[in-house]
């Protein structure tokens, strides 16, 4: 330890005991000690009102979506996000209050589009606030991703931060998305989604729109920057896209 290291530490321990006896002494009108203000209240608060979310990239970039917890058939929906001081900020809005949701509590995704000023290769923080709540989260930059443009209206696939997870992004009739009917890893470097076959008299609209999925593997692999995702099943035939990394 050098002399300048001993004279700082020694200052603060002064100060730490002056301003000890200096609190000790105050006191109210009454005669009674002053209790120092905290801010307990509002940290409890915070942590309550704090969400775990996750993040995937998508669509080469273009794409984001946002995992939360709560009823799979009442997915949130996202305001239009922002870009500033290197922070992406989104803002979800929870369906409306007279439509029936299931009470269970799952993982669904909400697709963002990537605002301007974010570079993929780089990796974005992103704030995430809903309905009296609030969460953060990272996503890693990823070479080759580049964003802008128009989609090419394939499929993509992206890892969250939870070990297995990922989202599945397909476009097609926004009436009728693929839901997973399992998910298993069928080598070291492949993950085969099936999709559930869907009813013959199905109806569907005729929009083209973007579907995500989440599902998850149950032993993630130790490295997911060399996975691709095998999509079987439904409208898929054996369609091979990457899984981008986190």
């Amino acid at each position: 330890m050098t002399s300048r290291t001993r004279s700082v530490l020694a200052g603060l321990g002064l100060a730490a005991l002056l301003t000890g006896v200096l609190t000790a002494c105050a006191t109210g009108p009454s005669g009674t000690p002053t209790t120092p203000a905290t801010s307990t209240d509002d940290d409890a608060n915070d942590d309550a009102n704090e969400q775990e979310v996750g993040a995937a990239w998508l669509d080469g970039g273009r794409m984001i979506g946002i995992v939360t917890q709560g009823s799979s058939t009442c997915v949130p929906t996202a305001e239009e996000a922002t870009f500033e001081g290197g922070v992406m900020k989104v803002t979800l809005v929870d369906v409306e209050g007279d439509t029936p949701c299931t009470a269970d509590l799952a993982p669904r995704v909400t697709l963002v589009a990537v605002p301007g000023g974010v570079d993929p290769e780089q990796g974005v923080e992103i704030e995430v606030a809903g309905d009296g709540w609030q969460g953060d989260t990272d996503l890693d930059g990823v070479p080759g991703l580049t964003g802008g443009g128009e989609t090419d209206y394939l499929p993509s696939a992206g890892w969250t931060d939870v070990d297995g997870q990922f989202v599945v992004l397909s476009w097609g009739s926004s009436s009728c998305a693929p839901v997973v009917e399992n998910t298993e890893a069928t080598s070291v470097t492949e993950i085969t989604v099936t999709f559930a076959t869907p009813p013959a008299d199905q109806v569907c609209t005729m929009d083209m729109a973007p579907r995500g999925v989440v599902t998850a593997v149950l032993e993630g692999p130790e490295d997911d920057a060399e996975m691709f995702a095998i999509l079987e099943g439904a409208e898929f035939d054996n369609v091979r896209v990457p899984i981008y990394p986190n």
